[in-house]
């Protein structure tokens, strides 16, 4: 009597489908975060979030984004055990430093901080559609060395990207105000310039190794190249 064969069977016989390696879609130039199960939080630790944004949209190193960023993270920074303790702006990505208690606060922390971002680039650089390209980054900082490059990584990121694009030409030693370096008290000597607006736009930190952890293994210059 004829037998159906089995998908397996036809995998086997054939070579074609089922697990292998290299099988699915390439991941290209740019790959997305996958969408795996998170791992989780713990409210001890701190965690390295990046954001990235589509390539057609403009930069976001502008004043005219830059401005109202600072005054709608101010109002989702501290939210039901979800802090945002530090960011920095780059062309086309966002790079935030974050405290939360678990993955539930992480998860609606972020939903809103996202949703901020994706309507304010719309409103500011007048267009519709998606901003955001993928899911979101996330980096857990377990211990003091690891939070101390993490502190460097973030607000001195600028430098970083200065350094790829002019070849070793070292850029003038300033604070960058696409960043919340204006709030940190954790510099080798004081950085010219406004002192911190008014409204606060990120939240204290409240771990130990954000506050007093990270300075064990010294102070950061703003001379410092991240990861150089």
């Amino acid at each position: 009597m004829p037998r159906q064969l089995r998908i397996d069977d036809v995998r086997y016989r054939t070579g074609r489908g089922g697990p292998r390696v290299g099988a699915g879609r390439p991941r290209g130039l740019r790959p997305r975060v996958m969408h795996r199960r998170p791992r989780r939080i713990v409210k001890h630790h701190a965690q390295h979030v990046t954001i990235r944004l589509r390539r057609e949209i403009p930069s976001l190193r502008q004043h005219r984004f830059v401005r109202p960023f600072r005054t709608s993270l101010s109002y989702a920074c501290a939210r039901h055990g979800f802090r945002v303790v530090h960011y920095s702006i780059q062309r086309d990505h966002v790079h935030l430093l974050i405290e939360a208690r678990n993955n539930y606060t992480i998860a609606c922390g972020m939903k809103s901080v996202g949703a901020r971002v994706g309507k304010l680039v719309n409103r500011v650089f007048e267009r519709a559609g998606k901003v955001l390209d993928g899911r979101y980054h996330i980096r857990a900082v377990t211990s003091p060395l690891e939070a101390r490059r993490a502190l460097a990584y973030l607000l001195l990121n600028a430098r970083r990207h200065w350094m790829k694009r002019h070849h070793r030409r070292p850029p003038v030693v300033k604070l960058d105000r696409a960043s919340s370096g204006a709030w940190f008290d954790g510099w080798t000597r004081p950085l010219g310039g406004a002192p911190p607006p008014r409204l606060m736009e990120v939240a204290p930190a409240h771990t130990w190794l954000l506050t007093a952890g990270w300075r064990r293994h010294g102070l950061i210059d703003p001379a410092e190249i991240p990861g150089g």
